[in-house]
């Protein structure tokens, strides 16, 4: 029979603890034992190292700035003084814009011709429906005068070429130079803004500068030796004169004169069909009544 001391841990009188029994190996208790006991020294068992700490910095410190929130209202003001700036200058367009409007000028961007923009021009979106038609046969007009032109120097540099002096190459360039412009200001934008904004005013304007015009090409068209000097103009008159000795530039005034011809015809029609709705819409009354307003206040 196997019998245990009632402490196993007791030391003996020479420091040797007791550990087992007759025979029998004696496993410690506890959190910590090992199977061989004798294996283990004294001072070992009596003293177990500590495992290590993790790293803790108790002396760190978060940098947690205290002017915070003056910086966020700084912030804010210079935001509101921002917001209040956009504010004035927004009221500011728009009583510019007003004044505008109410003084009847319109900012005009130019748009055309898309390649090279020189001047404003949108009939589709700004001209009344009902007098597109107009509009776009009065610009076709505009634009059959500067190819009118344009032929004519042409005709008109082949015929010095050939002999008939170079005065008449700088009346064609005068032409050119002084007509394209010239009836762009004079008559086709006056149409432009009266069809645009129905005055009467514009549309008497255009009556007037249109009549030069349609005169202008007439006479082109002709082309007399009384009023052109020598054959500065693709005219039927220099075309037969010049055909009896020079076919090529006789040739080529005759396409001028075809030119001019039909130039005059479209703005004959153009200037018709103007008046057809100037009439029609009240317009030459009102016209009358303005026009009498104006002579009774320069009278008074």
């Amino acid at each position: 029979m196997t019998t245990f001391e009632t402490n196993p841990f007791a030391e003996d009188e020479d420091g040797s603890v007791k550990g087992k029994a007759s025979g029998q190996p004696n496993y410690g208790g506890g959190a910590f034992y090992t199977t061989n006991p004798g294996s283990v020294s004294p001072a070992t068992s009596a003293k177990l190292t500590p495992l290590p700490h993790e790293p803790h910095d108790r002396g760190a410190t978060v940098d947690i700035p205290l002017d915070m929130p003056k910086e966020i209202k700084a912030r804010e003001k210079e935001l509101q003084a921002r917001e209040a700036e956009l504010k004035r200058r927004e009221q500011e367009l728009k009583r510019k814009e007003d004044a505008i409007a109410r003084a009847g000028i319109v900012i005009e961007e130019k748009n055309w011709p898309p390649f090279f923009p020189l001047i404003h021009h949108d009939i589709a979106s700004e001209i009344p429906i009902h007098l597109q038609t107009i509009q776009y046969f009065a610009f076709a007009t505009w634009l059959g005068l500067i190819l009118c032109l344009t032929f004519n120097v042409a005709a008109v540099t082949v015929a010095w070429l050939k002999g008939e002096g170079l005065s008449i190459w700088f009346l064609a360039i005068i032409y050119f130079i002084s007509g394209v412009p010239g009836s762009y200001t004079m008559w086709y934008r006056p149409l432009y803004r009266a069809t645009r904004t129905d005055s009467a005013l514009k549309f008497g304007w255009f009556f007037l500068c249109y009549s030069f015009h349609i005169l202008f090409c007439v006479l082109a068209a002709v082309a007399p030796p009384i009023i052109f000097k020598g054959k500065s103009l693709t005219g039927i008159l220099p075309a037969i004169e010049v055909l009896t000795y020079n076919p090529v530039v006789g040739i080529l005034y005759l396409v001028g004169f075809g030119f001019f011809a039909i130039e005059s015809l479209l703005s004959i029609w153009v200037i018709q069909q103007v008046y057809m709705y100037f009439r029609g819409s009240g317009k030459a009354a009102q016209m009358k009544r303005e026009a009498a307003r104006g002579a009774m206040m320069t009278a008074l």
